[in-house]
């Protein structure tokens, strides 16, 4: 959910820490008159306001104006560590997250850092304030590093249950102010045709509970554990959630094992591996299960529950679409139903034979089939002046002549190269080689490439191709090829009946993944050589000479 928060006049940012709440303030402009009593008596006076002592103006905000709270009513007093005029933080317009500043310079907003002593581990906190409602205040809790809400605009004040053994499970009382990721463990289920991915994604602290991975006690996941993390993670995950396709359970193979960092914009691969905070860390594992074709029924039940886990956030995703959902104790199965009546199978195009040897022979005498066929007319038309020829000679001669024009014209519509020098043959070889990495196994690939690319060329168009095709920040996820399309052709050809023709095309793909959709466009633009091998037009040669991600 987009509120624009992130975007506000003014940002809070609130550090819950061992004995202590850090807050930091961004104080737009058009915040300055909400935030008068925090300021001191000459600016609080500049903006239009009677002398006031300040000790009495910041009782009052930490009172009212913005409370930090340990119980209802008992706000907690704070001291200004630092204030002063900076440029703006520019932010990202979904995440919040800092950008870098670029373009115009950015606005003067006042930074303020307040401290509130804590006097032990507070169990609960409230948060919030009376601030006019003109001000708009984008705020955001972090506690031990997680971000406990998304960038929400703050309000009267909310009440926040603290977890001081992990802080993961720090929670408004507020269902809006739920961050979206709040779920400590969550299952994906990706329908295609030729396979069924299940996707799970967890902390590593969690599973602890489960299985003995040596991080008790530990503060940081090191880099140099990791490793045997994911093998055992992967091997424990490989037994749980089972999946059945059509009725039948399928073993798994595990593909691809990572840690990730998350966040609402997209999601990404830590590489190279670093140390991570153990409360923050989290772990995803791809398990893929091949398919006979398109699936009627598929379903993921869950089964690694406990008095922590109770809620999993679970999609089930198909051509059309996510079906998002919440699985729990009592609702534990994910399930999916085909209600596509026609789901869209990979397709290749079907290409015209290109000219036989005795097609191509026959082009360069098509000019003699022609004048054969006009000198039998001529002959016939004069026969028919001086006399009335035989029947038997009159058909002969009829026969004669339409063959050789029909002859000429065959040939030169079968075999000349304009007719198959053209974008609809580079088009359809570039649309069956793509397809071809519709099909995951990768003996099928190959069969597939080899109908459009010559032996030779086959690995290299092969490994190219895929890696046009992977997300390399997500672990080697491979996008599904929605359009090819050729935008420049421009060919010649060469000796043997081929062609070589300079092409630009973009190829536009997606790939579900981690519970994102991921967008792929790429541009190309390279010199191709195709030539007629066993009766079929195939790529022989390619030069990329371009490539650009749109």
């Amino acid at each position: 959910m987009r509120t624009q928060a992130m975007l506000a006049s003014t940002i809070a940012q609130f550090y819950i820490e061992d004995g202590r709440v850090v807050l930091e303030l961004e104080i737009g402009s058009a915040d300055l008159q909400a935030f008068r009593n925090l300021f001191p008596d000459e600016i609080y006076e500049e903006l239009g306001h009677a002398p006031r002592p300040f000790k009495e103006r910041l009782t009052e905000f930490f009172k009212l104006d913005l409370v930090v709270a340990v119980e209802a009513g008992q706000p907690l007093p704070g001291r200004i560590l630092e204030m002063g005029p900076r440029p703006r933080v520019k932010r990202d317009e979904i995440t919040g997250e800092p950008l870098p500043v670029a373009g115009d310079e950015p606005a003067t907003v006042i930074f303020t850092r307040i401290e509130y002593l804590l006097p032990e581990r507070t169990p609960v906190l409230h948060v919030g304030g009376a601030l006019p409602a003109r001000a708009g205040v984008g705020f955001v809790v972090y506690h031990g590093g997680i971000a406990i809400n998304d960038f929400r605009y703050l309000g009267r004040v909310q009440r926040l249950v603290l977890d001081w053994n992990d802080p993961w499970y720090t929670h408004f009382d507020s269902r809006s102010l739920r961050r979206t990721y709040f779920a400590p463990m969550s299952g994906f289920i990706y329908i295609e045709p030729y396979e069924v991915r299940k996707e799970i994604i967890v902390r590593p602290k969690d599973l602890q509970r489960w299985i003995d991975l040596g991080l008790a006690g530990r503060e940081t996941i090191p880099a140099a554990m990791q490793e045997e993390i994911r093998r055992k993670v992967g091997d424990f995950l490989r037994r749980h959630h089972p999946v059945t396709i059509d009725g039948e359970t399928i073993t798994p193979e595990l593909a691809r094992i990572n840690f990730l960092e998350r966040t609402l914009k997209t999601s990404r691969v830590i590489d190279p591996p670093m140390d991570l905070p153990i409360d923050g860390a989290i772990l995803g594992a791809i398990f893929v299960y091949t398919t006979e074709g398109f699936p009627r029924h598929v379903t993921m039940e869950w089964d690694l529950f406990d008095e922590r886990i109770q809620q999993v956030a679970a999609a089930a995703v198909d051509p059309l679409g996510p079906m998002p959902t919440i699985l729990e104790p009592d609702y534990p199965m994910l399930e999916w139903q085909n209600f596509i009546k026609i789901p869209v199978m990979p397709t290749l195009t079907d290409l015209r034979s290109p000219p036989s040897v005795l097609e191509r022979s026959l082009l360069a005498v098509r000019w003699l089939l022609g004048g054969v066929s006009v000198i039998f007319l001529w002959r016939l038309v004069a026969a028919l002046r001086k006399r009335t020829p035989s029947r038997a000679v009159l058909a002969a001669a009829v026969f004669l002549s339409v063959m050789a024009t029909a002859s000429a014209a065959w040939v030169s519509r079968e075999a000349d190269f304009s007719s198959y020098a053209t974008r609809d043959v580079v088009a359809g070889l570039l649309h069956n080689i793509y397809r071809a990495f519709d099909y995951r196994q990768e003996e099928q690939i190959y069969d597939v490439l080899a109908r459009s690319v010559d032996g030779e060329l086959l690995t290299r168009i092969y490994l190219e191709t895929r890696r046009g095709l992977e997300l390399a920040n997500q672990g080697g996820a491979r996008a599904k090829v929605k359009e090819i399309e050729l935008t420049d052709f421009e060919a010649k050809s060469v000796e043997g009946g081929g062609f070589t023709a300079v092409a630009t095309w973009t190829v536009n793909g997606s790939v579900g993944h981690w519970g994102h959709i991921h967008q792929r466009r790429n541009k190309y633009r390279a010199e191709l050589t195709v030539r007629p091998l066993q009766g079929t037009w195939k790529l022989t040669d390619i030069d990329i000479m371009e490539e650009e991600r749109l």
